[in-house]
């Protein structure tokens, strides 16, 4: 007999879920309505994961547009945002100057590059691009020295980018990103290079075309609305700008961005960029910096925290359409006990066993929870798909989503359907086989 209890166990086993599958397709219109909340919420797992891992990765890919080498050293950043400092008391640092840029290109031995960058420590600098009558909508004008497009890993569609030399000489000459560029020129077919645009009331020659940068989720932010000028000629014309806020004057911050040399190491150039603004700044060994410095794997961290806040309020959401779900599988599951009563009689007079009673409810509960995470898988991963084919929004279905949208669909039928099952199991088979 011990040889054949494994066979006899499978054997029930598949009597009872053929008997849950019965059970749920002579109540068809009430399975589905039940199964409802539970298909809401699988859907909403599913499909904003796939959302949201497609923005993750699209994100991750544009912030390692920076390198990983990289260093930017700012007034203040998101940072210092995550880290819970009041945006009035970050206003009140002091400024990232020039003369920052030239003592770290002097006394950090490691540093290979540096490149400021002017209109991107504060409120932009905003102007339009005109052309032979055609004009631009308000972009971003950034000043910038020779070192730009290597530093930020630009790739030029045209012609080139300023030299040191039209750096020093403060050239009117700009770099078009590619929204003044489709603007200016792109009905045309011209060539940009060589033409001359202006930019506010100055005129400037072009020498370069930007490509299209990257953008997190393929929408358009706004990263291709700019010009590059050089710094000493942004100088010239803007200055180092003024904004009021409330009754306070803020002076436009510089942001400055280096590279270690080839030989040194990333960790070296920040720790040498410390000290020298420390000592700049007047720090005491006791004092928290008063200024930012950023690399690619620190904005990397700061959007991991954002990425788990959306994530757990993902889960939160979609939990409260679950434990609807669960909450009406529960209910039909105890309305099918009392419509059952006496067959459960009778199945108990012929011998079944109070877990074999238990283990039909559960798995006629667990199979219409089940049935529901299944429809919720495709319906998120359609969702998801279409979205990606209307708008071109990234999307990523990895296949632990579709593991995670099961498994709570399951235990979704476990919990909420053991209620009813242990009713069931418990019935007395005499007052069971009275029942009306």
């Amino acid at each position: 007999m011990g040889f054949r209890r494994p066979s006899v166990r499978i054997g029930l086993l598949r009597e009872v879920v053929h008997l849950a599958l019965d059970t749920l397709r002579t109540n068809k219109l009430r399975s589905g309505l039940t199964v409802l909340g539970v298909v809401i919420g699988i859907t909403a797992i599913v499909g904003m994961t796939s959302l949201i891992r497609g923005f993750d990765q699209s994100l991750r890919d544009s912030i390692r547009e920076l390198g990983p080498s990289t260093v930017f050293l700012a007034k203040f950043s998101g940072i210092s945002l995550a880290a819970g400092n009041s945006f009035d008391d970050l206003l009140r640092r002091p400024n990232i100057t020039v003369d920052d840029a030239t003592a770290i290109e002097k006394l950090a031995p490691s540093v290979g590059i540096v490149d400021i960058w002017l209109g991107a420590g504060g409120p932009p600098t905003q102007a339009r691009v005109t052309y032979d009558g055609e004009r631009t909508k308000q972009l971003a004008v950034l000043g910038a020295t020779e070192n730009f497009a290597e530093v930020n890993f630009l790739k030029l569609e045209a012609g080139r980018f300023f030299t040191e030399g039209e750096v020093a000489r403060r050239r009117n000459v700009v770099v078009l990103g590619d929204t003044p560029y489709q603007a200016l020129f792109g009905k045309s077919g011209l060539d940009p290079v060589g033409k001359k645009v202006r930019i506010g009331q100055s005129e400037y020659t072009v020498i370069g075309v930007v490509g299209k940068r990257p953008a997190a989720g393929g929408f358009n932010l706004g990263q291709d609305d700019l010009v590059v000028i050089p710094e000493t000629t942004y100088r010239k014309q803007f200055g180092i700008r003024m904004f009021r806020r409330g009754d306070g004057i803020i002076h436009q911050s510089v942001l400055i961005v280096a590279a270690p040399r080839v030989e040194s190491e990333r960790d070296t150039l920040i720790a040498e960029i410390q000290e020298i603004m420390r000592i700049r700044h007047g720090l005491k060994v006791d004092e928290a910096n008063d200024f930012d410095i950023g690399t690619q794997d620190a904005a990397l961290r700061v959007w991991e925290q954002v990425s788990r806040a959306v994530l757990l309020a993902l889960v939160v959401i979609s939990s409260i359409a679950l434990m609807v779900g669960g909450i009406g599988v529960m209910a039909i599951m105890m309305i099918s006990v009392t419509e059952r009563t006496r067959e459960i009689g009778v199945r108990k007079a012929l011998g079944a066993r109070r877990r074999e009673i238990l283990f039909q409810f559960l798995a006629e509960a667990v199979v219409l929870t089940a049935f529901g995470g299944i429809l919720g898988i495709a319906c998120g991963s359609a969702i998801g798909m279409l979205v990606n084919v209307v708008t071109g929004f990234p999307v990523s279905l990895p296949w632990w989503s579709f593991a995670l949208g099961l498994g709570f669909s399951a235990a979704v039928g476990i919990f909420f359907g053991m209620v009813p099952a242990v009713r069931a199991a418990r019935l007395d088979p005499i007052e069971a086989l009275r029942h009306e």
